[in-house]
């Protein structure tokens, strides 16, 4: 093949092309994602590295009083070894893997795609973005269910910077909900992190709570009115159904708002 092909590869025209389907376009955390990689070769042979398939989401990180999104890799996943794209060449390569189980869900337009990039020495590497839906798994559709029943109602979703995040990943998807009639009066929001463990669900719920008279005023003003309190579900305690989750939450949230 020509020298002159060959420089034009290296700048990314001409050169392999990739191509990633997704046997499906909506998961939940820890279920498994199949697909194929589609590899097209070029106008020269190229030698790959490797092909890889990232998770990726955005978190925002408030930094000098303005807020930043920053792209973040939850895991990377190689899908083929070392070899070589013959020109005009393609490829099948089916992959498959498990949905990191802190993968943000996609409420409230929260971003989670699939990146996958070709390592090849000395050119630019063909890359390709696939947006995905991530539902709630069972378990938190569960809780999401009983939150539901207690009367609160779905608010927004954010996922953001926390430098001491007790789950492993540089951020929190914070679930908010406003109280119904039940706690009307008591508390202004209500705030879910959910993460999916070895034995179950882990919760974090948050009460924000409605100030009364001057104490209440100063607790607003240093934003001491907000209490957290951890929720441990077992797989047994989510099997009984969201009436009896719903209790759980109801009696943590009572202990909050006091």
């Amino acid at each position: 093949m020509s020298f002159f092909n060959k420089m034009l590869a290296r700048v990314g025209v001409g050169a392999a092309k990739i191509d990633t389907v997704l046997d499906q376009n909506e998961y939940y955390p820890n279920s498994e994602v199949r697909g194929i990689v589609y590899v097209q070769g070029g106008n020269v042979d190229q030698d790959v590295g490797n092909i890889y398939i990232e998770v990726m989401t955005q978190y925002i990180r408030e930094q000098d009083d303005k807020k930043h999104y920053v792209d973040y890799t939850i895991a990377k996943y190689r899908v083929s070894e070392k070899t070589q794209v013959k020109s005009g060449q393609k490829l099948e390569i089916p992959f498959g893997f498990t949905l990191p189980s802190q993968t943000p869900l996609t409420l409230s337009n929260q971003k989670v795609w699939l990146h996958t990039g070709l390592d090849i020495e000395m050119s630019v590497d063909p890359t390709d973005q696939d947006y995905i839906v991530v539902r709630p798994h069972p378990y938190m559709d569960t809780v999401l269910e009983a939150a539901e029943r207690l009367g609160f109602q779905f608010k927004a979703s954010t996922v953001e910077y926390a430098s001491r995040s007790p789950f492993g990943v540089p951020y929190v998807q914070e679930i908010e909900f406003y109280p119904g009639a039940r706690f009307h009066g008591r508390i202004t929001e209500l705030e879910l992190m959910m993460s999916l463990t070895s034995n179950g669900l882990q919760i974090l719920v948050e009460v924000d709570r409605r100030g009364r008279g001057l104490g209440g005023f100063l607790a607003n003003a240093f934003d001491m009115d907000e209490r957290r309190a951890w929720l441990d579900l077992t797989p047994s305690d989510l099997n009984r159904g969201a009436d009896y989750v719903a209790q759980q939450l109801e009696r943590l949230i009572d202990q909050q708002s006091r």
